[in-house]
């Protein structure tokens, strides 16, 4: 069995695999021992995969894991993945997004693919059917959008999403509600409509904090898969089975 782990910007999510299947999913906002203790010995973890966005508590992370006594994959840039790449600054790339792009292949391995993360920033990723992954884009996130209206005026309010929004806002906090969520359906939109005139059949994949919102509110046909990101980390970490 695989221990994947995904410590992202607000909370750790991790998983446990026996080969492509997800057996367990949780999260926390950090993997403390207690919590590695039960699952050592809850599972026959046979190895384990890291990823990380954050520098802070990682070695920690690191040192707590060694209670398994497994191999331990920290997936950087460098480590080999199960697809093409041509992003010009590979060394900046958020681990994230290249385990999102993993994920959607293994699930899709036959399509062109475009990725969504809407998390605290909404990625995009763009693969096409021979594997390569081909770019994509980074944009503020809704609650990150929300904050900034606030944050950077002298009087507009901090607020959050609201499902009734609508086009238009009639007061100050619906027009800044309909504002922010309807530009970020807007550019979804605008991106799938784009690029799907530019490859055939595209296949939209959504995961993501927010993914279950945008996915009730965009038009165009879009999967929905929160565990994505766990998903394609299985999958690297099965691709280097036999390098660590």
């Amino acid at each position: 069995m695989n221990l994947v782990i995904d410590r992202g910007n607000t909370q750790v999510k991790f998983g446990i695999f026996d080969q492509c299947q997800l057996l367990h999913f949780d999260h926390s906002n950090f993997l403390d021992k207690q919590t590695i203790y039960k699952l050592r010995d809850s599972f026959d973890i046979k190895q384990i995969i890291v990823s990380s966005v954050v520098k802070e508590l990682h070695q920690e992370l690191i040192d707590n894991l060694l209670a398994f006594e497994v191999p331990i994959l920290e997936l950087d840039t460098d480590t080999p993945l199960p697809f093409t790449w041509f992003y010009k600054t590979k060394s900046s790339i958020g681990k994230d997004r290249l385990a999102a792009v993993a994920g959607a292949m293994e699930l899709y391995p036959k399509n062109n693919l475009l990725v969504f993360d809407a998390g605290t920033a909404i990625t995009y990723e763009l693969i096409n059917k021979q594997h390569q992954f081909l770019g994509g884009n980074i944009s503020p996130g809704m609650q990150m959008r929300f904050k900034a209206l606030n944050h950077f005026t002298s009087k507009l309010p901090l607020l959050n999403k609201n499902e009734e929004a609508n086009i238009i806002g009639e007061s100050t906090n619906e027009a800044i509600q309909a504002g922010v969520q309807n530009g970020v359906i807007f550019e979804i939109e605008g991106i799938i409509n784009h690029l799907s005139n530019q490859h055939k059949n595209l296949k939209t994949i959504i995961t993501g904090g927010d993914a279950e919102f945008f996915a009730r509110k965009l038009k165009n046909p879009i999967f929905v898969h929160p565990n994505l990101v766990l998903i394609g980390l299985n999958r690297i970490l099965e691709y280097n089975a036999q390098y660590i």
